[in-house]
């Protein structure tokens, strides 16, 4: 064997080696590698936390709009017992949730108790009227 074919062999083989070695990931490689996984992770849970805010701020968008709703029925309610003649208002008290309104206090007879029921079920979006009036005839 000549001198050129014992290079010629080393080359080849230094340079079988050489690519064995790039098929190995290195530092840079492994570091790249974790990089783009953190980076992925992260993307996965800034998206999840995304979903949950938008979660909550629609159902605290709707429970603010529940509260402005009961609010709305609960001064239709007691505007339509206000105007009515002979009941005596300041002593009627109104509380809305979700729909349903709930008549408290005291009237003078059950004509004006059935009649306060009455009015406040008339209110659009009322869905329910709890009538907890006394009756306590006037002395």
């Amino acid at each position: 064997m000549n001198n050129g074919n014992k290079k010629l062999i080393a080359l080849s083989v230094f340079l079988a080696v050489g690519l064995a070695a790039c098929d190995k990931p290195g530092p840079a490689e492994s570091a790249g590698k974790s990089v783009d996984q953190a980076v992925t992770d992260s993307g996965k849970k800034l998206e999840e936390t995304a979903d949950k805010m938008e979660k909550s701020l629609n159902t605290q968008g709707a429970n603010a709009a529940q509260a402005i709703s009961d609010t709305e029925i609960t001064t239709r309610v007691k505007a339509a017992i206000f105007a009515e003649e002979g009941l005596k208002t300041l002593q009627i008290s109104v509380d809305t949730v979700k729909g349903v309104v709930t008549l408290s206090g005291s009237v003078n007879s059950q004509e004006n108790s059935d009649k306060a029921r009455s009015l406040a079920a008339g209110v659009a979006d009322v869905v329910d009227v709890v009538n907890q009036l006394l009756v306590t005839p006037a002395k």
